[in-house]
């Protein structure tokens, strides 16, 4: 979602002051920030980061005023107010100088610049500004929090009192509220009837204004957290009533996500106690928990202190948290963590030396999340400002992180497609790899049942890099920040959105498409975000000439032009658009929803597109705000499936919208209830659509949604499947239910089935017909080994590591089947797994599940009343991959774990006999060293015979010297006893299987008919009992006489079958002392009966031609004109000259 970028860095100030920064805030366009000082007020620009004004307090004053503490902007950025350590607040006016810039940039000669564009000054140029001092308030008690909202601003005290003063308190005066006079309850429901506060001295320590929720969140001294909320528009106390969390008494800080409508409360234990309202009863709801693990930091976890501060991004998708004793960690909205500064390179050195955790006094987030300026605390408190020869600072105590974050962020509608885009405030991070080698040609049928319209695996997985485009610097000097991107589901071209217009990018031809007219790129206010459609660019616009809500589609081969779009006027402000095959579904402020067709037009030199209405949504009666709404889309799933349609053409149809609603799913599906609509003779969109039903929940604590429109008949599950992720819940897919061989459904079964999953990264994309989720992770460097000396200890590349985004991947496969034999669907597990048996991985999803299913169960503390292992065991046995994933599972599990594994699965003697029937030996090899373990070595020894045996006559000769090592290994010291053999336990439920068919080789055959099979006698087998005791007093010489045996007797096999080739093979691979053996066996194997068989098995085996008999060498058979019969006697044949072509 969010990433770490390389190193931070350092703010320099060209101010001399003895003074370090304590607190700093973001204005609400995020265009500058203030910087507190004890006695000072300085005023920044975001981009560069430079200082523009500074405002320095008398001395005199500034012992009245006391030290500066917190700062609070005014909406427009016209004011700002400061609160002091002895209950004053001071209104500063912040005024802009009129055409007078501080900063230019400076181009080179001979480069293109932008100085005659529209709004050149205010885009690449710091303004001028000043502060002054309009009012001061004196609240005659200590201020604890500040919290701006609209006109007003609140300040709360610690004297109990809530203040409400109007932003032009000179006129307007102000209002207080003890808060020992508010009532607090459960549930606004018994409000009315509510404790007060109860307590003397309880004042409100933090608290922040939630604009969906309409009210704020408090955290009182004491620990206690709770929310406020008027009842009416009357900010007074009769009016104002207040509920408790019951199970929080250690509040610290508190941040609200607006939304997502979530109020993240820090704890002195180190949590995040995230809460949000119910919508019913108005009582606070315990949503989720942020909290770090000892699994994953153990020498930390409980060591962070306090919750200092909470930071929510710009888009309300991450949270950045800070603790008293030091560190970061950044979360997804619901619970996913992304980067924690306690850990890894973060927290030691190369050398392993441990690092002092960054102690962190204040932050805020810079626009779009590309910047999280923080106030170093460690500098703050021990470190004074430096300055060289030159009068300049060195030392800052203010660092500002990059970040990169998923496109998915600010335009949802890339959630189906198949790339993952990251997009920085200058460069796109791609994973489609090299354009030009995964072009193909376009699909023209947009209901194709092949994916035409993706990419392979070697694109999307062959390396961990990036594609990287740097943003055309043009259009960024205008538009910074860029704000919206997406990518076409080739993955051959991007289009970016700043703050006007927007421009695109070929991977192609490696070039961008700017506007032409800059003026029609300056009026062009992109609100909605963007989505490719074939050729086409969609987006939802605001035009500044005419004030109107547009719709736009441009072509991507034609100029970047207005007179080349095709522009609708749409009658309110467009929040988010999505493509659906050939649909823009548009979610509007009104909380409408609209559907519009698009279709292609071959018009003249260049096609163009058209757009006509087709169907309009009303949602407000279930839309408290717009701003609420996550992400819109249209899709084809519905809870039926496409064998219970009336009609077969509706499984192609758009069938349901999936509408996030501050993280809830809802669905909204068409109603068929009534009359089907036939359309084989209308046009579609000209005939009337079905209305949609009333909406539904799905799940809840939703962040991305992932569908497709293609369809696959091998894959249904998969392709007809909704996906989910759910942060730190993981993901959740919404799978359909087939019946098996087209038989009816049973009418208790459920259509669709909701299943929980984890994955170890986070997701931003998913491969629907490849079982995958892509992702990206950070990674860090360390480069403090180039800086030795004392005085580089401070620099940046010692404190912290250089910060990488590495592309990922994960199989999610194995979790859908374990959810589905959980719940006993073993049919639909085993649909799901034949169609998805042609995977390269499949065998290595079949060894993930029975892996992760035996370590949860063999290493519970408690015993497991339903065992799910058997169950497994049974599935796997489904697949010819059986053998080979029970002996990989096996040999990468703990010894102790195998008697649980086998009890299960069978007994490896029986699974060791069952590969040599099925002729893989190399499979059989891996058994054997399972029963090396667990039998004694007389058993190992029988076997490896056996399979000894079988490599000699197939000619596995690699296997071969690796059987006479492991024949050799086996000691006579290995006469300890193992545990025994487990034999194989039937499971106490079916699970689901009773459909599983039989394996067709018994488990519990017997050896006897394998020593027959492969023709061994007891003579090669190692004795037994008291003999056997006997044989393994000289180990070396009985073990070498054992193997020199089985050589000479298969030696003595080949001679006598006169196959002299395998016989060379056999004493080249194994180093057989051929000649010497072949001296002892002149009179016994080596001895030919039959020279003429012998000499022709020969020419066999090594393929050589017969030889020829020359005309010369015998007798005409013509003689005085007649035929004289004869036949060529062994002998003369034999001493006839070869003659070889």
């Amino acid at each position: 979602m969010y990433f770490l970028s390389g190193w931070p860095k350092r703010l320099l100030c060209p101010l001399e002051s003895l003074e370090q920064p304590l607190h700093i805030q973001t204005d609400p366009q995020r265009a500058f920030f203030a910087v507190l000082f004890p006695s000072q007020l300085s005023i920044w620009y975001c981009r560069p980061s430079v200082l523009i004004v500074s405002y320095k307090e008398l001395s005199k004053a500034a012992s009245q005023f006391g030290p500066y503490k917190q700062a609070e902007w005014r909406p427009d950025s016209r004011m700002i107010a400061v609160s002091t350590a002895n209950g004053y607040i001071l209104f500063f006016e912040v005024l802009s100088g009129r055409d007078k810039y501080l900063y230019e940039p400076i181009y080179p000669k001979g480069s293109p610049h932008l100085k005659g564009t529209p709004h050149y000054k205010e885009e690449q140029c710091a303004p001028s500004l000043n502060l002054e001092l309009k009012k001061v308030l004196d609240l005659q008690a200590s201020i604890t929090s500040l919290q701006s909202m609209l006109e007003d601003l609140l300040v709360a005290t610690a004297d109990g009192f809530l203040h409400l003063i109007h932003w032009d308190g000179m006129t307007n005066g102000r209002k207080a509220i003890n808060l020992c006079t508010v009532p607090f309850s459960l549930d606004l429901q018994s409000s009315r009837a509510g404790s007060l506060l109860g307590f003397e001295d309880v004042y409100i320590r933090d608290m922040e204004y939630c604009a969906t929720l309409d009210g704020f969140a408090v955290v009182f001294n004491d620990g206690r957290v709770g929310f406020i909320t008027p009842m009416s528009s009357r900010f007074t106390a009769e009016q104002l009533h207040g509920v408790w969390a019951q199970d929080v008494v250690d509040g610290t800080c508190v941040a609200v996500n607006n939304k997502y409508r979530l109020m993240a409360f820090g704890c002195a234990n180190g949590s995040v106690q995230v809460y949000t309202i119910d919508t019913t009863t108005g009582a606070m709801q315990f949503s989720h928990k942020l909290e770090l693990t000892p699994k994953q930091y153990p020498d930390i976890w409980n060591k962070t202190g306090p919750v200092k501060l909470i930071r929510w991004s710009p888009d309300s998708c991450v949270a950045m948290v800070t603790w008293e004793c030091g560190g970061l960690s950044l979360w997804s909205v619901f619970g996913a963590q992304l980067i924690c500064t306690l850990g890894g390179d973060f927290a030691y050195q190369s050398d392993g030396a441990k690092k002092d955790p960054l102690k962190i006094s204040s932050m805020s987030w810079g626009s779009e999340g590309y910047h999280l300026w923080v106030i170093d605390g460690n500098s703050s408190s021990n470190v004074k400002p430096e300055r060289n020869a030159n009068n300049e600072a060195q030392q800052f105590g203010i660092l500002q992180f990059q970040f990169i974050k998923s496109a998915l962020t600010v335009n949802p509608c890339m959630s189906n497609q198949e790339q993952v885009l990251l997009q920085g405030e200058d460069r796109l991070y791609l994973n489609c790899g090299d354009a030009a080698q995964t072009q193909s040609p376009r699909n023209p049928s947009a209901h194709s049942e092949h994916n035409h319209n993706s990419q392979g695996l070697s694109t999307l997985l062959g390396h961990r890099h990036w594609h990287v485009v740097q943003i055309h610097s043009t259009y960024l000097e205008s538009n910074w920040p860029i704000r919206f991107s997406a990518i076409d589901k080739l993955g051959q071209n991007v289009a970016v959105v700043g703050k006007f217009g927007f421009a695109h990018y070929s991977l192609l031809t490696k070039k961008w498409k700017l506007f032409g007219n800059i003026t029609q790129e300056q009026t062009m206010m992109v609100t909605g975000g963007l989505a490719w459609w074939n050729d086409f660019i969609v987006l939802a616009c605001y035009n500044l000439n005419d004030h109107q809500e547009e719709l736009r589609i441009y072509l991507r081969t034609s100029n970047l032009d207005n007179a080349f779009a095709h522009i609708t006027k749409v009658q309110a402000n467009t929040l988010l658009l999505s493509v659906f095959r050939d649909i823009v579904i548009l979610f509007r402020a009104d909380c409408s929803i609209c559907l519009y067709s698009i279709e292609r037009r071959s018009e003249g030199l260049n096609p163009t597109a058209s757009i006509q209405i087709l169907q309009e949504v009303s949602m407000s009666r279930y839309i408290p705000h717009p701003f609420l709404v996550v992400s819109v889309t249209l899709t084809s799933v519905r809870t039926e499936t496409g064998i219970t349609l009336k009609m077969p053409q509706q499984a192609c149809e758009a069938e349901s919208i999936m509408l996030n609603l501050a993280g809830q799913l809802i669905m909204l599906q068409r109603d068929r209830s009534g009359p089907q609509i036939r359309d084989k003779d209308n046009n579609p969109n000209q005939r009337k659509h079905l209305p949609f039903c009333a909406p539904v929940v799905l799940a809840q604590s939703v962040e991305n949604v992932w569908t497709t429109c293609r369809i696959n008949k091998q894959k249904r599950h998969l392709l007809e499947a909704l996906w989910l992720s759910c942060g730190g819940a993981g993901m959740k897919v919404w799978l359909p239910l087939f019946p098996r061989d087209h038989r009816k459904p049973h009418s208790f079964l459920s259509r669709r089935i909701m299943l929980p999953f984890h994955i170890n990264i986070y997701p931003l994309a998913v491969l629907f017909e490849d079982a995958l989720v892509l992702g990206a992770v950070n990674d860090t460097v360390l480069y403090d080994c180039l800086y030795t000396q004392t005085s580089a200890r401070e620099h940046l590349e010692v404190l912290f590591p250089f910060s990488i985004v590495e592309r990922t991947s994960q199989i999610y496969l194995h979790h859908i089947l374990r959810q589905l034999l959980v719940r006993n669907l073993g049919e639909q597990a085993l649909l799901l797994a034949h169609s998805c048996a042609t995977l390269p991985y499949f065998p290595h999803v079949l060894e993930l599940m029975l892996h992760e299913v035996l370590e949860e169960e063999a290493t519970s503390r408690e015993p497991i009343p339903d065992p799910l292992l058997p169950t497994v065991a049974k599935f796997i046995t489904e697949f010819p991959l059986f053998l080979q994933t029970v002996v990989h599972c096996a040999r990468k599990t703990e010894y102790a774990l195998w008697n649980y594994l086998f009890a299960a699965v069978g007994n490896p003697k029986d699974l060791f006999e069952e590969c040599l029937m099925a002729q893989d030996l190399d499979t059989a090899a891996s058994y054997l060293i399972i029963l090396q373990n667990m039998e004694v070595p007389a058993v190992s020894r029988q076997h490896a015979t056996l399979l000894f045996n079988t490599a000699l006559e197939q000619g596995k000769w690699d296997l071969c010297r690796h059987m006479i090592r492991f024949l050799k290994a086996i000691g006579s010291g290995e006469t300890e006893t193992p545990p025994a053999t487990p034999t194989t336990q039937e499971p106490s439920s079916s699970g689901g299987f009773e459909f599983f068919r039989h394996r067709s080789i018994s488990l519990s055959q017997s050896a006897e008919n394998l020593h027959s099979k492969f023709n061994l006698t007891k003579t090669l087998s190692m004795p037994s009992g008291p003999s056997g005791k006997r044989w393994s007093k000289d180990s070396d010489c009985a073990e070498n006489m054992y193997i020199d045996m089985m050589l000479w007797r298969h030696a003595r096999r080949l001679l006598e079958e006169i196959k002299l080739k395998d016989l060379g093979c056999f004493a080249a691979q194994l180093g057989f002392e051929l000649i010497g053996w072949l001296c002892k066996e002149r009179a016994r194997a080596a001895r030919v009966e039959d020279f003429v068989c012998a000499l022709k098995k020969l020419h066999k085996d090594f393929l050589w031609p017969f030889p020829v008999i020359p005309a010369s060498s015998i007798n005409s058979p013509f003689k005085n004109g007649k035929y004289k019969t004869g036949t060529v006697t062994s002998e003369q044949y034999l001493f006839c000259d070869y003659h070889f072509c």
